[in-house]
């Protein structure tokens, strides 16, 4: 079980070689990509701040709490940082279990308490130059 903060792009091939079990019946993967619309405003980019070394830790937990919840083989994820413009990947997160529910249910579980939990603030840049941050990463 891995979770990592990255200031540098994701690579899910990477992150997915720890999911591959021959037990494994079902993986559930999850990719949060940056919108080009927030409500009715055009985004231009945005920028992900973090406290890392914390955002990992609390990660780690959520993993484990994951691993202690439901039926999982392997998980694995990681988090950006920096400035990301519209389709960029933002948050990648995988689990492998030997059945379906199981990795749809910790996937879930996951980027619901990495969103709630991780020390990471998110400011939205639009195409009329406003911008703000965001409540909830």
């Amino acid at each position: 079980m891995t979770f990592r903060m990255l200031a540098t792009p994701i690579d899910p091939a990477a992150l997915r070689v720890p999911l591959d079990y021959c037990g494994a019946g079902g993986c559930a993967i999850f990719e949060g990509r940056v919108r080009s619309r927030s409500g009715a405003r055009s985004v231009r980019f945005l920028e992900y701040e973090a406290h890392g070394a914390l955002a990992e830790a609390e990660g780690a937990r959520i993993f484990a709490e994951a691993a202690g919840k439901f039926a999982i083989l392997a998980a694995a994820g990681a988090h950006r940082t920096g400035t990301l413009s519209p389709g960029d990947l933002a948050v990648w997160i995988g689990v492998a279990a030997e059945h379906r529910g199981a990795a749809f249910d910790a996937c879930r579980y996951i980027i619901d308490e990495l969103k709630r939990r991780l020390p990471i603030w998110k400011k939205e840049h639009f195409l009329d130059g406003a911008a703000g941050w965001v409540d909830g990463a």
